[in-house]
C-alpha cells in the first residue's frame, strides 16, 4: 500500500510539472519558426508584419503600414496549450490561398471584411483563431504568410521621429496616451470587461481594445483610422458621435466567434485639421464604457 501511494504521488506530480512548464509560452520557438521576433505585453506575445509591399491611398493620402496595413498574430498560453489570434492584411488574390493554409493547420476563420473605404485598391482583413501546441500554431501562421507577399524578416528599428504634426497636443486633446513609430501615432483604450473567445480570456493586446492610429495627411492635416470596440448598446451612440464630427464610418462587423461579451467593431476614417479630428474621436470615445 505504501509503494502504491508513492507511485500515485509521482504520477500526480509529473502531469502537474508538465502543465507548469507548458504554462510558459516558448517564444524562442515561435520566433525561429516564423522568422521574426515579436513583443511581449503582459502574457501576450505579438508579432507584427507591416505590409510595406503594398501601396495604398485613401482620399489622396498615402497610407503608412502602421496606419492601416499591419498584419499581426498574437500568441497566449492557456496553461495546457496555446492560442493564436490575429488579423492578416491581404490583397484580393491572397485571400483564399491564405484561408486554405490556415485551415490545413486546423485554424478557424472568424471574420473577413474591409477596414477601409475609398482605397486605391481592394484590401481585405482576415481574422483567425487557432489553438494547440505553440510550435504548430506558429508553423501554420508562417505557412499562411507564405501565401502572400508580406515581408517577414526583421526590419531595422523604425524611427521614432515626430509624425509631421504635434503628437503630444493630439494625445492631450483626445485624452489618450500613445506611442509614435515610423510616422504614426498609435493610441488605444481597453474595455473594462473580461473578454473571452471560445472560453479563452483575450487581453487588450489581442485586438480587444479600441485602436486609433494617426499620421500626417499633409498641408497641416492628419488622417486617422482604427476601430472602436463596442457592445451593442454603444454602437449607434458611437456612430452618431463620429458622423456629427464628419468622421466617416468605413465598416461595422464582428472579429470573433463565440465571444463574450458580444462585441462589435466599427472602423472609421477621419481626415482634416488635427484639433477637429481629435475632438470627434474624443466625443466617440466618451460613449464607451470605461
Amino acid at each position: 500500500m505504501k509503494h502504491t501511494c508513492i507511485a500515485l504521488g509521482f504520477a500526480l506530480m509529473f502531469p502537474l510539472a508538465a502543465i507548469a512548464q507548458g504554462g510558459k509560452l516558448d517564444t524562442a520557438t515561435i520566433d525561429k519558426t516564423i522568422g521574426k521576433t515579436g513583443q511581449m505585453t503582459g502574457d501576450v506575445y505579438k508579432i507584427s508584419f507591416p505590409r510595406s509591399d503594398l501601396h495604398v491611398t485613401v482620399n489622396g493620402v498615402d497610407v503608412r503600414p502602421g496606419l492601416a496595413l499591419g498584419s499581426w498574430s498574437a500568441f497566449r498560453s492557456t496553461g495546457t496549450d496555446a492560442v493564436a489570434h490575429g488579423d492578416l492584411v491581404l490583397a484580393e488574390s491572397e485571400v483564399n490561398p491564405v484561408i486554405s493554409a490556415l485551415q490545413q493547420g486546423g485554424f478557424e476563420i472568424t471574420a473577413l471584411h474591409n477596414h477601409l473605404i475609398n482605397a486605391s485598391q481592394p484590401i481585405l482583413y482576415l481574422h483567425f483563431w487557432g489553438r494547440g501546441d505553440a510550435a504548430k500554431l506558429s508553423q501554420t501562421v508562417k505557412a499562411a504568410l507564405g501565401r502572400t507577399k508580406t515581408p517577414i524578416a526583421n526590419a531595422p528599428a523604425p524611427a521614432t521621429t515626430a509624425p509631421g504634426f504635434d503628437a503630444d497636443q493630439f494625445q492631450q486633446a483626445v485624452g489618450l496616451k500613445g506611442t509614435v513609430s515610423n510616422g504614426v501615432l498609435a493610441m488605444s483604450q481597453a474595455r473594462p470587461e473580461q473578454i473571452q473567445m471560445m472560453g479563452v480570456t483575450l487581453p487588450p493586446a489581442m485586438g480587444m481594445a479600441t485602436s486609433i492610429n494617426v499620421q500626417s495627411a499633409g498641408s497641416g492635416q492628419v488622417a486617422a483610422t482604427g476601430d472602436f470596440v463596442m457592445v451593442a448598446d454603444e454602437v449607434n451612440k458611437v456612430a452618431r458621435a463620429l458622423r456629427e464630427h464628419d468622421i466617416a464610418i468605413a465598416a461595422l462587423h464582428n472579429h470573433m466567434l463565440h465571444g463574450t461579451p458580444e462585441l462589435y467593431f466599427m472602423h472609421f476614417w477621419a481626415q482634416g485639421a488635427p484639433d477637429k479630428v481629435a475632438a470627434g474621436l474624443k466625443a466617440a470615445l466618451s460613449e464607451l464604457k470605461k
